[in-house]
């Protein structure tokens, strides 16, 4: 290899090259580690093959690109492609990239990717939460506290009537409390405590609180013994693994899947795994330990599915939405990542984590 090539297969950014029939002709580093995507198992195949289906999906399809980079002189460019990135789980992550391509001087493409800026996701529902936190918790839990020490006052001197309704001013403005304790959890601008933990001890905490709800959801666990240590701050992380076990759980339940089904009352699998391929995007750290919270419920309703991790969307009728939220600002606070693949029948949320003494 020349100095040129060793300078090419060092570049940070995904570069790729094809030969003259737009077929994979190499695949520097970066390139690699982005698509998941080994230069072995590529070259010599056409980004559309479908041998290639399982582990790359590209749209628009490149096969329009590479034809006009192979018959002309110009730079053929997209601003913008949808890139889904196959995994070790079967499943696909979904990255969007611009891609420009220019003839090589001896036949061939060479072509280079530009990942676009972190997107939307997690991040915007924690800066969403976090200015709705600060306009509600303060403004309405004061004025709350006096009309429910209003009713309960007035209770003492009415009628058995007039007490129940009383009896619901106080139960009512208690919930609501309840409900922006939850909010104001989003204004805590504090940051996690990181340390060094065993990501299976976290993860046991979560479901024994969980089991003590009484849901009658069954839960399995899957863990990989052998994952080093991760560096998270435990109580937040049990925070959010407990949120999403009970989210796995309101879906059996709108499900019908309860104790006295006759299908049973539905089961949620607890699972870890490494993934070295699973990086932070806007600095590369790797997020290799993965946790998975898995229900065979109904899955996501299609009408929400892109904005569940927002505040106050929630697929049930009185649901508060801040559940999954909350676990979006904890995933954002830790750098980590956050990823719902859902279908009626199996829902997973994947959290991937950094190792202990990754920043």
């Amino acid at each position: 290899m020349g100095a040129a090539d060793s300078c090419w297969m060092a570049l940070p950014v995904p570069a790729l090259r094809f030969d003259d029939a737009g077929r994979f002709a190499a695949l520097n580093d970066a390139a690699q580690a982005w698509l998941n995507l080994s230069e072995r198992s590529a070259v010599g195949l056409a980004p559309d093959d479908p041998r290639l289906a399982g582990r790359l999906r590209v749209d628009p399809a490149l096969g329009q690109m590479l034809a006009v980079a192979l018959t002309g002189d110009d730079v053929a460019s997209r601003p913008a492609l949808r890139w889904e990135i196959g995994d070790r789980t079967g499943g696909f992550s979904t990255r969007l990239a611009a891609l420009h391509m220019g003839p090589l001087p001896g036949g061939g493409v060479s072509a280079v990717i530009v990942p676009a800026p972190a997107g939307p996701g997690p991040r915007r529902a924690a800066r969403s939460a976090v200015g709705m936190a600060d306009m509600l918790a303060h403004e309405i839990k004061n004025p709350l506290a006096g009309i429910r020490g209003a009713a309960q006052l007035l209770a003492e001197g009415l009628g058995p009537e007039d007490r129940e309704l009383a009896d619901l001013i106080v139960a009512e403005s208690r919930r609501i409390v309840a409900l922006l304790d939850q909010v104001e959890r989003f204004g805590d601008s504090s940051a996690p405590r990181l340390a060094a933990i065993n990501i299976h001890d976290v993860l046991d905490r979560a479901r024994r609180s969980f089991e003590l709800t009484g849901t009658g959801a069954r839960i399995t666990t899957d863990y990989d013994p052998s994952l080093p240590a991760a560096f998270v701050d435990p109580d937040l992380i049990v925070q959010a693994v407990l949120n999403l076990l009970r989210n796995a759980a309101e879906a059996l339940a709108r499900d019908g899947r309860t104790a006295g089904d006759p299908r049973g009352p539905g089961s949620i699998r607890l699972r870890t795994l490494y993934d070295g391929t699973l990086r932070r995007i806007d600095d590369d750290t790797p997020l290799p330990l993965v946790v998975e919270v898995e229900d065979d419920g109904p899955g996501v309703p299609e009408a929400i599915a892109d904005q569940v991790f927002e505040p106050f969307v929630s697929g049930r009728e009185n649901g508060t939405g801040l559940g999954l939220a909350l676990v979006s600002k904890i995933a954002a606070d830790h750098g980590a990542g956050l990823r719902l693949d859902s279908r009626p029948g199996r829902t997973v949320v994947r959290l991937s984590l950094p190792l202990a003494g990754k920043e």
